[in-house]
């Protein structure tokens, strides 16, 4: 199986006093404005970083449904926040970390064997996979 899908980007004038939009195949993003202001300070609209970790994410939270499919277990709801971190390094800036913190609700299961499985879906998601950031996570059952 494969599959494609893509997102663009325009950016229009300098760093600081311009501004850009992203826009999704799946027509979700539709022209979201992005800028300096929106990444580096408390601007309106989006910016790479935050949408890294909505993918990260949405796909942790699936690929932990599907793992636990596969053990054995439904979950009620899975909740995953992605946090990620954005420093200064090397004359330009790297995304050096991303937390993810996982609430989940599934019925029958223990800590240990929630933890193996969070863990287990935290190493196979295919966003974590293409990410070299360090990837931490606290997981814990509600």
């Amino acid at each position: 199986m494969l599959m494609k899908r893509s997102a663009n980007a325009t950016w229009k004038g300098s760093i600081k006093e311009g501004s850009g939009v992203v826009s999704t195949q799946s027509g979700t993003l539709d022209n979201t404005q992005y800028s300096f202001k929106s990444r580096f300070e408390s601007g309106a609209g989006t910016n790479p970083e935050e949408l890294i970790g909505a993918a990260h994410a949405g796909c942790y939270a699936m690929a932990f449904s599907l793992m636990l499919g596969e053990a054995g277990y439904e979950p009620n709801s899975i909740d995953a926040k992605a946090d990620v971190s954005l420093v200064e390094a090397d004359g330009g800036f790297e995304i050096d970390a991303i937390k993810l913190t996982v609430k989940a609700d599934i019925a029958g299961i223990d800590d240990d064997e929630f933890q193996k499985i969070a863990n287990q879906a935290k190493e196979g998601c295919p966003i974590s996979k293409v990410l070299n950031a360090d990837i931490s996570m606290d997981a814990s059952l509600s």
